[in-house]
């Protein structure tokens, strides 16, 4: 959520940054609202401090002896005067956070304007593979080697959905233990959290109320509590669509001290998502799915240290895919492209040679205070009073469901095996070589 000081004091940079979203932003009625709302506070003020004085003469006029009905109706017409401007007072307090909660994040101010066009790719590793026969595509790659039931996965939950099987459940198991072991290495803490969250949840990471159809709704409106009901919300429950949406909650509401910051966190969970729309052709199999496997990455830094943590996470999720030995990207996303509570993403790209292009495997994104903001996530400095809204970070640790199809591409052979890469063959129990079973 934006500062709403920002709005006020810096109207013009707010539009000029959210314009490099395409975002077309008009304040002039934000504003006005705001100025009368402003108003309205001052003079709400000043008719309590009368009412409160006129309510002190009421028992000296009785032990006076004196008629205190004049006084009394007056009092009355101020209540009634009062009540009507706290009722216009919360329409316009609900009005406003409506307004500023629908606002998208600032992008950071070296980030290009413009859509996926306007993205930039930084650098590329690793060898792109060159095949002296004709290479398959995963999908059928996965089934001759018996690693993905994708027909059994649609009969058991509908389209989007696949089954692994023996070596396939196997080798996205070692993924999962690889990816793990690395950030227990690197010092991050793991967490698995709940895969049912409150909306509240939803709130804080700034995909509520906009982004509401993304997700799987749970509880409708009998389950709804009175709070959640007021409020206006149509359901109380959802799955998550990342550990983003859990981690950046644990310390809602909460202040920090310095000396507890960074907070480095990971997490694994399925995710959970509606993928609305139709698939492009080239994305049959594991590119998009309603379920897959991911593991999160996740910091609470000082704001004077979310630069180098957002390095750190594109450094880390560089390396898991370096060691993978699989070729890949990186890419500094456009302002239109980063999603709407960042403040820039540096995607990590890696190639999957049967669409002849690039697949994100892990986003790294850093949203400022902007998710603080909407938790109440704040810290304090030694010896300060008040505090500060830290800054919050996140990263895929990876995503499966696109390093899988691109290992059974990239490390395909000849006869139709897969060459397991060498830093998952410990996870496999030495196995080498995926081929078909007889």
């Amino acid at each position: 959520m934006l500062d709403i000081n920002l709005l006020r004091n810096a109207p013009r940079k707010v539009v000029e940054a959210l314009a490099k979203r395409g975002f077309d932003l008009d304040l002039s009625d934000f504003l006005a609202s705001d100025e009368k709302r402003r108003e309205l506070i001052h003079k709400t003020e000043e008719l309590k401090a009368e009412r409160n004085a006129k309510s002190k003469q009421v028992p000296e006029l009785k032990r006076a002896g004196e008629d205190a009905t004049e006084l009394l109706a007056e009092m009355k017409e101020l209540a009634d005067q009062i009540k009507a401007m706290d009722d216009e007072l919360t329409a316009l307090n609900a009005e406003q956070l409506r307004f500023i909660e629908a606002l998208p994040n600032l992008p950071a101010e070296h980030v290009q304007a413009g859509g996926k066009e306007a993205n930039q790719v930084l650098s590329s590793a690793g060898e792109k593979p060159e095949f002296d026969f004709e290479p398959k595509h995963h999908v059928d790659l996965a089934k001759d080697l018996g690693l993905i039931d994708y027909e059994r996965g649609a009969k058991l939950s509908g389209n989007g959905y696949w089954l692994y099987t023996g070596l396939g459940a196997r080798l996205e198991w070692a993924l999962l233990n690889y990816f793990i072991d690395s950030h227990i290495k690197d010092g991050y803490e793991m967490i698995l959290p709940p895969h049912l969250l409150l909306y509240d949840c939803g709130y804080t990471a700034g995909q509520f109320p906009k982004f509401n159809d993304d997700v799987f709704c749970l509880g409708g409106a009998d389950a709804l509590s009175p709070r959640d009901a007021e409020l206006g919300r149509d359901f109380s429950h959802f799955l998550l669509p990342t550990s983003e949406t859990a981690l950046i909650n644990l310390y809602r509401d909460e202040i920090l001290d310095e000396k507890d910051l960074p907070k480095k966190f990971f997490a694994y969970t399925p995710c959970y998502r509606r993928e609305a729309g139709s698939y492009r052709a080239d994305e049959r199999g594991m590119i998009r799915g309603h379920q897959f496997n991911k593991v999160e990455m996740f910091q609470f830094t000082k704001p004077e240290d979310s630069p180098a943590a957002l390095k750190e996470l594109v450094e880390k999720a560089e390396r898991l895919v370096s060691e993978l030995g699989l070729h890949y990207q990186v890419s500094r996303l456009a302002a239109g492209d980063v999603s709407a509570s960042m403040q820039e993403t540096y995607d990590i790209e890696v190639w999957i040679p049967s669409m002849n292009g690039y697949k994100e495997v892990s986003s790294a994104s850093c949203a400022g205070e902007y998710q603080a903001r909407r938790g109440l996530i704040r810290f304090r400095r030694e010896g300060a009073k008040k505090p500060e809204y830290l800054h919050s970070l996140n990263a895929s640790g990876l995503a499966t469901s696109r390093v899988f199809p691109a290992i059974l591409e990239q490390y395909q052979q000849a006869d139709g095996s897969v060459i397991v890469p060498e830093v998952l063959r410990p996870y496999m129990g030495g196995l080498e070589i995926i081929a078909k079973q007889k």
